[in-house]
């Protein structure tokens, strides 16, 4: 039987990594649950209900004096920490009912490859280029970080340079391999991402990753860090291609458009939408995913700010590595890696995936 009094967030995370959940939760009057597959369970069906004062002594345990300052000024925090030789843990502290709560993912210590992944030979290709901007883009959980991390390692192993990391928090740790590795992570080695990306390009840098496109000041930071001789890579919280370059326009004023049209012609590489989808048998999920790679055709059409064409040049574009969600989809089903309900489910544009499984 476990104590409530003694028992620790380490010892729940050890058991959620052991179980392969991507996350663990806590919070006052309520047993410990994991995310797995994602769906939300129990952890262990013999843990006890963990009262209000015992979620705070659990929770302050994760936190440094200054962390418990500004979580009680704040009623958030973002922090990071490790299970000796197990994993990384990326928490999210947050207030719920007026007791502090917290949830925990995990992230293994092994990056995995692009082919473990799964994900498409051409994003290795992506790394390769000299400069320019590539976003991975999808929704929370949808695996940006881990795929991002895959891309940087195939850097860190083939390429003699320079790799600066803008993490909030740092969440996988690279070790230096071929390249010289520079991570440094929001609120212990940086105050905010702006003013770190502008002090990286001090660094000497060839590669750089943001680990967020929060704002204008980061986005156009990022784009002029690409269009200057480095290869940049960022996240940004969209489902889709079109949905991305939609958003980057929309975050500065109307008479700024066709200026950043044109900047994003000439420095946008690559954007890599997804999204975790269940497997048939229930008991993992793949990654299905929306490349646009930036053709000389494709780069006209950003250039033009005619977004509704790229949609069309993902479906022509397989000879390039391009392909649409439902294209990714469809290669599920036809592998009997998922079925036909849960990629309807998940489709870009449900009507033509339909039509597209009754060929």
């Amino acid at each position: 039987m476990f104590d409530v009094n003694t028992i620790s967030v380490i010892q729940l995370c050890e058991m959620g990594f052991a179980k392969g959940s991507s996350d663990v939760m806590v919070k006052g009057d309520r047993k410990p649950a994991m995310k797995l597959h994602s769906s939300v369970y129990e952890l262990h069906p013999d843990l006890p209900t963990i009262d209000p004062i015992n979620a705070k002594r659990m929770i302050y345990e994760i936190m440094n004096e200054r962390q418990k300052r500004i979580f009680e000024e704040t009623f958030e925090m973002d922090l990071a920490f490790e299970v000796p030789g197990k994993c990384r843990v990326r928490c999210n502290v947050y207030m719920a009912k007026g007791c502090p709560a917290v949830v925990m993912r995990t992230i293994p210590f092994k990056i995995r490859s692009l082919e473990e992944l799964g994900m498409p030979s051409v994003l290795g290709e992506l790394t390769k280029h000299k400069m320019g901007l590539v976003l991975v883009t999808g929704p929370t959980g949808s695996g940006k970080t881990t795929t991002l991390a895959a891309m940087l390692d195939i850097v860190n192993r083939e390429r003699a340079c320079h790799l600066v990391t803008i993490e909030d928090p740092l969440e996988y740790v690279h070790f230096d391999k071929a390249a010289y590795i520079s991570q440094r992570e929001v609120g212990i080695d940086t105050l905010d991402f702006q003013p770190a990306l502008r002090a990286a390009l001090r660094e000497a840098p060839d590669v750089i990753l943001v680990g967020e496109m929060r704002d204008t000041t980061t986005m156009s930071a990022s784009l002029q860090a690409g269009e200057t001789g480095h290869l940049v890579f960022s996240t940004v919280h969209t489902s889709s291609a079109y949905e991305t370059m939609d958003r980057v326009i929309n975050m500065f004023p109307p008479h700024e458009k066709q200026h950043l049209c044109q900047r994003l012609a000439n420095s946008l590489r690559a954007i890599i939408a997804q999204k975790l989808v269940p497997t048939t048998d229930g008991n993992g999920r793949v990654c299905a995913s929306e490349i646009l790679i930036c053709t000389p055709t494709v780069t006209k059409a950003i250039e033009d700010g005619h977004f509704s064409d790229l949609y069309q040049h993902m479906n022509e574009g397989t000879y390039w590595g391009m392909q649409t969600m439902n294209q990714s989809l469809l290669k599920y089903v036809r592998a009997g890696i998922i079925t036909e309900e849960i990629a309807i489910h998940n489709a870009g544009v449900a009507s033509e995936l339909k039509q597209m499984l009754r060929r």
